[in-house]
């Protein structure tokens, strides 16, 4: 198992600098929480999210018309108005209390981080990483994804992710907060979307665990690489640049989703391999395998979760 205590180098990365109202709301929420957590514990905020989540679900009718309309394109074959009602609720409430455990990933200790998250499939993470090399996880804009990669890294794991350049003010928030090192450990390296794949490449070959979402909104770059693809009827074209290097640096790839649970508690699901280099075989193969498997778990994933939609 690859495992390192250095602290990676958290330079790769450049961000448009918070507004000066963004710090101080940010700061503001961020210390109302933590004293907060510090009374009621992990459970007392995930509670006091709900609560205002259950408002927000009320008053904002726009985003439960987007979230049934999505929804309904998962169940062609009709879904029970009861069941999509509470989707829906369940939406909301799971979006606002992931933004708090954001806020709040740098107060808790690791003892009390780790109570809160459990694995599944984990050995294959483990059994990847133990060929000497990094592996590729493949995710989705399907749950708290971030948060799984941040605490990776907080149990040890050399974690790398590729991102979108337009990253939110929470996120850049929270970046900087563990750049300062307040929280008493360093966070993952995070390279953007355009990034050179020579980049991407070593640090595969320095043994990191590099994520990123294939599933992009839509392709900000025309440089990039993608394929077409059908995702619940309708056609989308996803990343697979990330895909194209893994398959020639040699190091499997996988797929993971985090699913966010009542009271902060977070299971993080390893699927795969996709892509097992020990198989070998042409390159445009193997990436076009890995992503018939990555859309069908991820529909899958989907329709067991509808309520872990992140972006619609």
């Amino acid at each position: 198992m690859s495992r390192s205590s250095d602290a990676p180098d958290v330079r790769d990365h450049t961000t448009n600098d918070l507004t000066a109202w963004e710090r101080i709301s940010f700061d503001c929420v961020h210390a109302v929480l933590s004293g907060l957590v510090r009374v009621v514990g992990p459970a007392g905020v995930f509670r006091f999210g709900q609560a205002f989540a259950a408002l927000e679900w009320a008053i904002n009718y726009k985003r439960r018309r987007r979230f049934r309309q999505a929804v309904r394109e998962m169940f062609p074959e009709g879904i029970a108005p009861a069941d999509l009602k509470r989707a829906s609720r369940e939406w909301v409430g799971y979006n606002r209390c992931n933004k708090l455990f954001f806020l709040l990933f740098d107060v808790l200790p690791r003892e009390r981080l780790e109570d809160l998250f459990r694995f599944v499939r984990k050995e294959l993470l483990d059994a990847a990483l133990a060929r000497g090399k990094g592996v590729y996880i493949a995710m989705s804009h399907v749950g708290p994804y971030q948060i799984g990669g941040m605490f990776l890294s907080r149990i040890g794991y050399r974690m790398a992710a590729v991102r979108d350049p337009n990253e939110s003010g929470l996120t850049r928030y929270v970046q900087r907060r563990l750049d300062r090192g307040d929280s008493g450990f360093s966070r993952m390296r995070v390279f953007f979307s355009g990034a050179y794949p020579r980049v991407i490449f070593r640090c595969l070959e320095e043994g990191y665990v590099l994520g990123s979402a294939l599933d992009v909104a839509r392709v900000r770059r025309a440089h990039l690489r993608t394929q077409d693809v059908t995702v619940f009827g309708r056609r989308r074209e996803f990343l697979t640049g990330p895909l194209h290097v893994a398959v020639r640096c040699g190091v499997p790839i996988l797929q993971a989703f985090v699913v966010p649970g009542r009271d902060f508690r977070y299971t993080i699901e390893f699927h795969g391999p996709l892509h097992d280099p020990q198989q070998g075989g042409d390159e445009g193969d193997c990436v076009r395998r890995a992503m018939a498997q990555y859309v069908a778990n991820l529909e899958a994933h989907m329709r067991r979760h509808p309520c872990h939609i992140t972006r619609i």
